[in-house]
């Protein structure tokens, strides 16, 4: 039994205690699919919440962009047209620097060099959140991103003219670098967006690849372990406030063990995708050594770029990292 779902279960038993004052329920928008492992998480997060409070605070969840689309999530949340959401933190990064700190090219490239960064990052990101109205709850991982093409690649140069889906900053930033033409792609159009055309190549997780069957439009995935983005929950700052401590301590609970969970999950993933991948068809493998280390003199500018945007905070986040 996984963490999550045991407190599901020691969580309802304090539903007596942790009500608010009036029946509530919240809607959570997600980006993502409901198979997707963050909604999943998600789901299992809005259960333990609603079981811990007796039902008293309702959560729930609405998947694919189903209720506000992925990059209207973090304003609906913020100016309480939802009460919580989830979004990947890194598409805000032209809003603060900061909020990219988790897409620094090859700046980590494995899940323990993620968390410890994690771990220094974190602090500064909650603050960035509060300033934005936002109460950070818990946030997860995804699996190494790679690059997603339809035809085999071997430098950079091949890349040049390739049309690009870009999610954040940083992936419109790396298409300029290596050539490519960026197009503005949420994940809940992606399978549209390749279909028609609209975009031949990203750079995500396997999990993405797997979940939106991609192999039915692009032939290779190239593992270059270029970083690993997170989707956070957070929740309106004023109605976070309104709660009172007893439901805070079981939302607190539930998003620890989310977490853990989502984390864990995030591993597990990893390898069942790239599996998912081949059998769909797709050659999965790691990249040559000349595009790994041309993506990786990229990420080299970018990571100084990133620096000099987010001031005496980004420094302090890479210094820390970097001297542990």
């Amino acid at each position: 039994m996984t963490k999550l779902k045991t407190l599901l279960a020691g969580t309802a038993l304090a539903g007596a205690m942790a009500a608010p004052a009036l029946a509530d329920k919240w809607d959570m928008p997600m980006a993502y699919a409901a198979t997707n492992f963050h909604s999943e998480v998600g789901a299992e997060f809005a259960k333990c919440v609603t079981d811990g409070t007796g039902g008293a605070l309702e959560i729930v969840t609405h998947p694919s962009g189903s209720l506000f689309g992925g990059a209207e999530i973090k304003r609906a949340v913020m100016t309480g047209q939802a009460n919580i959401g989830e979004r990947l933190l890194s598409a805000h990064q032209n809003e603060n620097p900061l909020y990219g700190v988790d897409s620094i090219p090859f700046l980590v490239s494995s899940f323990d060099e993620h968390e410890k960064l994690w771990s220094i990052a974190q602090p500064y990101v909650e603050e960035a959140l509060a300033e934005d109205n936002l109460h950070y709850l818990y946030s997860v991982p995804w699996p190494p991103q790679g690059f997603y093409v339809n035809k085999p690649v071997d430098s950079v140069a091949d890349l040049k003219g390739v049309k690009f889906r870009s999610y954040s900053t940083a992936t419109a930033r790396m298409a300029e670098l290596t050539g490519m033409l960026p197009v503005q792609v949420e994940a809940a159009e992606l399978s549209q967006a390749l279909a028609t055309g609209v975009a031949e190549s990203f750079i995500s997780s396997g999990a993405t690849g797997y979940d939106r069957k991609v192999w039915e439009h692009l032939s290779h995935f190239y593992e270059v372990d270029a970083w690993l983005p997170r989707n956070a929950v957070f929740v309106n700052a004023d109605a976070w406030n309104g709660l009172d401590d007893a439901t805070k301590t079981v939302m607190n609970d539930c998003a620890t063990a989310a977490a853990a969970s989502g984390l864990q999950r995030s591993k597990d993933y990893t390898q069942f995708t790239l599996d998912g991948l081949k059998a769909g068809g797709m050659t999965v493998g790691r990249a040559g050594d000349k595009l790994v280390s041309e993506l990786q003199a990229i990420g080299a500018t970018m990571t100084a770029e990133w620096l000099e945007s987010a001031g005496d905070a980004g420094k302090a986040i890479v210094d820390a990292y970097k001297n542990q």
